[in-house]
């Protein structure tokens, strides 16, 4: 009994780091105490994290705590030390079940501090002294103590295996050699050791580096996503801030309209008031006239008749009804058809920047990853087909639209269109309605020469006829023109002529996100015309031009 309270005396003035008897005791925050150098090595190899932590509690700690000394306890370890209280009990010295016992003691064993890869055999401190003293054993090769030393005697010949087969890939003994693996690949046990220790070396360069590698990575991936989380942050707080000033933009707005209709609402009930006050004053003295020569008509004597009829005075003229004009239910009804239109216009403008503000959101792509593989064949085309229509408010006057808006040609007369400033007021071109994003295909089958193909962002100028408006003449679009001998290709005023298999029909794939344009010749089979690399910045639309003749067509075909 007297031994296990030492025990539990002891255990308890130890460092958990080292196991041994504390040595310039310092206590941490959190309770617990260690030898002073042993819980300085240990938190400088956490200086790289930047926090520091109790190895038995792991409660972190930033900054560094300042370690101070545990003048108490560093007192009564002295005093344990003075008692002999530092020596390990006698009892600990036994083995255990999961210990390895010494194969030389008689009766109760104690533990193997040794095992003898030669003997084989496993020896106690004192059972393995010969080993350090007499000459042959010295030459022995001890190890720590191992459970598993019959695995290293050969079950044939009952010897050690000091040898190894490289050709059948195991531990051998000598005899082994020169019998049953005659002829094979040998070698002794240490060569093989030392040859597969400088792989195992290599190996863990490798993972260490690889380690490192990882590392640096989950740091950088962890301040990615801290950039992340405040970028979004900042612009969801900056896209509040834009749409409460819209809202309170329009609801000012709102106001100031209300407040417009209600000062005419004013203004224009007292002028109605005013002509109503001064009809009912002529109502009234024409009543007072009409009495009084009601009066004066009653009269029998014809001499005061005649007297006083002169006297009767004239009627002053009075308003003529026909000059009061009113315009039934015309009072403030365009007013609402005005504030209609403005929230038809800012729907539309919101339908169209919202696609812009997706794309920007969609965009956002931190890690590079490898992009899906092009379509090849061109049944791998359709699976991106997009059905397309083209918008009546951007054609040129001279572009009729027929199938249902898929198909555009040429005319010499003007269309009946109305005005609108998405209009191409000079140039013989027309934009989709639908703007495309993603992946995208499609297919024009054309009529005539001079068709150009494109696609093109929003912002393109309309009115007029400079290069600014022309597909593919600008920085803002890019356009195939397609002739009766070839074709040639457009972007930003410079062109490139291509040579390839001219068809009626051109295929036109669009990967936005990966910046892909590309331009086919589509008859039977499907040869490449052209192919663009670029970054689009915009959402963009497919446009049609028809340059040259008139009766000219292009139509977006409905592929299947």
């Amino acid at each position: 009994m007297a031994q296990k309270g030492v025990q539990l005396d002891r255990e308890t003035f130890s460092c958990s780091i080292c196991l041994d008897l504390l040595k310039d005791p310092v206590a941490l925050p959190c309770g617990h105490s260690y030898c002073r150098n042993c819980i300085k090595g240990f938190w400088d190899g956490e200086d790289q994290k930047g926090i520091h932590s109790c190895p038995q509690c792991r409660k972190t700690f930033t900054p560094r705590p300042v370690l101070e000394k545990n003048t108490m306890l560093a007192a009564l370890v002295e005093q344990l030390k003075k008692t002999g209280l530092q020596a390990a009990p006698a009892d600990l010295c036994y083995a255990g079940p999961e210990d390895v016992a010494c194969d030389f003691c008689s009766g109760r064993k104690l533990k193997a501090i040794k095992s003898c890869l030669t003997c084989p055999a496993s020896y106690c401190e004192n059972h393995l002294q010969p080993h350090y003293d007499v000459a042959p054993l010295k030459k022995h090769k001890l190890v720590e103590p191992s459970k598993n030393l019959q695995e290293n005697i050969c079950s044939l010949h009952d010897e050690v295996k000091k040898m190894f087969c490289r050709t059948d890939q195991k531990s051998i003994c000598y005899l082994c050699s020169v019998d049953e693996h005659k002829g094979h690949d040998t070698v002794s046990a240490a060569a093989e050791r030392t040859e597969r220790q400088r792989e195992l070396e290599g190996s863990r360069q490798q993972i260490q580096q690889r380690v490192q590698d990882r590392e640096k990575d989950v740091k950088l991936l962890q301040q990615e996503v801290e950039a992340i989380n405040q970028s979004a942050d900042k612009t969801v707080e900056h896209s509040e801030k834009i749409f409460t000033e819209l809202i309170r933009l329009l609801q000012k707005r709102s106001s100031e309209v209300k407040q417009q209709i209600r000062s005419q609402q004013e203004t224009e009930v007292s002028r109605v008031k005013e002509l109503q006050e001064k009809l009912e004053q002529e109502i009234t003295e024409l009543q007072r006239k009409d009495a009084e020569l009601q009066q004066l008509s009653d009269t029998e004597d014809h001499t005061q008749f005649l007297q006083n009829c002169p006297s009767v005075s004239a009627l002053r003229e009075s308003t003529p009804s026909s000059s009061i004009k009113i315009r039934p239910l015309r009072h403030f009804e365009a007013v609402t058809a005005a504030v209609s239109e403005l929230r038809e216009k800012l729907q539309d403008l919101l339908r169209e920047e919202w696609t812009n503000i997706s794309l920007r959101v969609s965009e956002v792509d931190v890690l590079l990853q490898e992009p899906e593989p092009e379509p090849e064949s061109r049944a791998d085309f359709l699976k991106y087909s997009c059905e397309i229509k083209l918008d009546p408010n951007t054609a040129n006057r001279k572009l009729f639209l027929s199938e249902g808006n898929r198909k555009v040609t040429r005319m010499e007369q003007e269309q009946s269109y109305s005005d609108h400033p998405d209009r191409f007021t000079e140039r013989f071109q027309v934009l989709s309605r639908e703007s495309l994003t993603g992946r995208c295909y499609w297919e024009v089958e054309m009529r005539g020469g001079g068709v150009s193909l494109a696609v093109s962002y929003k912002n393109i100028s309309r009115a007029g006829g400079g290069t600014e408006c022309v597909f593919g003449f600008n920085d803002k679009s890019w356009s195939l023109y397609c002739y009766p001998n070839g074709y040639s290709f457009m972007y930003n005023n410079k062109e490139t002529f291509i040579s390839g298999p001219v068809s009626s029909r051109v295929g036109v794939y669009l990967d936005h996100r990966a910046g892909i344009l590309s331009f086919y010749s589509v008859s039977g089979a499907m040869t490449l015309l052209h192919r663009v690399q670029t970054t689009f910045t915009q959402p963009l639309y497919a446009g049609i031009g028809l340059h040259y003749s008139y009766g000219a067509t292009a139509e977006l075909c409905k592929v299947e």
